[in-house]
């Protein structure tokens, strides 16, 4: 049964405090000297007066609406919501890293800098790369660092070469980075198996060429096993490779993207490495890239000679600065903290885990939704509501109906070449009984479809609001407060 909540204008006492300060001590004549009249306030702020201890029960009852890794399953597909260690923030929170000021002496850093140094090494072993920037501040960014850095490149050896190739199954952030960086798209068709169709690719390259963006695996949680084709088919052409490091969760410790023949990857530490991740940030992705393009990285980069640690800013062909100073530092000491924690067996076994349980929710629910890929997935398994279409239940239903019974619902119609897409990412940090009790639900829903339909489809019926107008909410949002 929905109970609405009072807004807290509403629930406003005239007289009423949450704070108890004292008197203003500075004379009113001393602050209009020193701050002017058009800058004072003539009347008090239309602030909502409540005691302390309603102030209090009001945020923290608004606080157990949210929904994060720490209050249940969160199995978006292609988004690795894994449950973040709780050491990484304390370590984070060390007042040598919590305090430091990035425009502090190089000297009186030296911590800093040798944590970012070591972390790059990391970074590049993990993924097969020769050097890593720490500076790009989300995934996207990375992206768009990346394919600077491929034009760059292609630029100084005097080569025009303005098209990026994006298989139709990429993440939408692929094609916008591209053309935020003045290049052209080339879409080209995956294969009905999922993998990308070798004739097609081989069509659509040419000396236009500049990169091929992937992801592998794949957004349809599909390894491109024929990924050593690939390169050597974009290579010929001149062009390099580009790794969205999305689903890096997949591989870490097993295979290194370097090793399958790409020249820039771009890793996201919020999902593979395990730091807080949703809500617009925080966020960090470093990007990792082959010899050929070290001259091109962000300055400055972080040198060591001797156990000393500096900066770098001598560097002519650089594409400059894409950060403020060196990255999101704070989601990078997480990130460092969760490598050295887990050790290269840990990073192995994580990504052993994740696949074994994608795969797990795939068997035990493909009798239930359709599964249209017959073969062995990666660390997400991809489902649809055909079987449910007879009864006129559609992924958007089941998604709403799994709020009923208290799980965050997974990606819904993503990839978009796969109609009515479910996409479940269990990650490698939740238990067997954990994933029984969604494949339980899943599975409830899936009779419900059957038998009850209109209670699915007017799902949901136990959360705070009910189903809302989705196009109008989205084209007419209400984020004011009126009396």
């Amino acid at each position: 049964m929905r109970k609405a909540k009072a807004l807290i204008f509403e629930m406003s006492k005239a007289g009423r405090l949450a704070t108890d300060l004292p008197a203003c001590d500075v004379p009113q004549a001393e602050i209009s000297s020193l701050i002017p009249d058009k800058f004072l306030r003539q009347r008090s702020a239309p602030l909502p007066q409540l005691s302390q201890q309603d102030l209090m029960r009001h945020y923290n009852a608004l606080s157990s609406r949210n929904f994060g890794v720490d209050s249940g399953f969160y199995p978006l597909g292609s988004c690795t919501m894994k449950y973040n260690p709780k050491i990484n923030e304390e370590v984070c929170r060390y007042p040598g890293f919590a305090l430091l000021h990035p425009l502090q002496d190089v000297g009186s850093t030296q911590g800093a800098l040798e944590l970012l140094y070591e972390m790059e090494q990391y970074l590049a072993e993990i993924s097969g790369m020769d050097a890593v920037t720490m500076q790009p501040v989300a995934g996207a960014h990375g992206e768009l660092t990346g394919i600077k850095l491929i034009r760059a490149y292609h630029r100084h050896r005097g080569e025009a070469r303005t098209k990026v190739i994006v298989p139709d199954s990429a993440h939408g952030t692929n094609p916008a980075t591209a053309t935020v960086c003045g290049l052209e798209t080339v879409e080209i068709k995956s294969h009905p198996d999922g993998a990308i169709d070798l004739a097609a690719l081989a069509a659509a390259v040419g000396p236009d060429t500049a990169a091929l963006m992937l992801t592998n695996p794949s957004t349809l949680g599909l390894f491109e096993s024929n990924i050593e084709a690939i390169a050597k088919i974009v290579h010929d052409a001149g062009g390099l490779l580009y790794y969205d490091g999305a689903n890096a969760n997949a591989i870490m410790g097993m295979v290194r993207p370097g090793d399958m023949g790409f020249d820039v990857v771009h890793f996201n530490l919020h999902k593979t490495f395990s730091t807080p991740h949703g809500g617009g940030g925080p966020g960090s992705g470093p990007i990792g890239v082959k010899k050929a393009l070290i001259p091109f990285l962000p300055l400055p980069l972080i040198t060591c000679a001797g156990g000393s640690y500096g900066l770098d800013f001598d560097r002519p062909l650089s594409i400059g600065k894409v950060h403020s100073f060196h990255g999101n530092f704070g989601v990078i000491v997480r990130a460092y903290a969760y490598i050295r924690t887990m050790g290269p067996d840990g990073l192995k076994l994580a990504s052993e885990d994740a696949v074994l349980n994608a795969n797990y929710c795939l068997s035990r629910l493909k009798d239930d939704f359709y599964s249209p890929f017959d073969r062995f997935c990666m660390h997400e398994c991809v489902l649809t509501s055909a079987k449910q279409k007879p009864y006129g239940v559609r992924t958007l239903d089941i998604a709403k109906r799994l709020l009923d019974y208290g799980y965050h619902p997974p990606t819904i119609y993503f990839p978009m070449i796969v109609e009515e897409a479910l996409m479940i990412e269990p990650t490698e940090t939740e238990s067997k009984e954990t994933l029984d009790g969604f494949i339980a639900v899943m599975q409830q829903i899936a009779r419900e479809a059957a038998s009850d339909a209109a209670k699915v489809k007017s799902a949901p019926s136990t959360t705070v609001v009910g189903r809302l107008d989705e196009t109008t909410a989205a084209r007419k949002p209400v984020v004011k407060w009126t009396p």
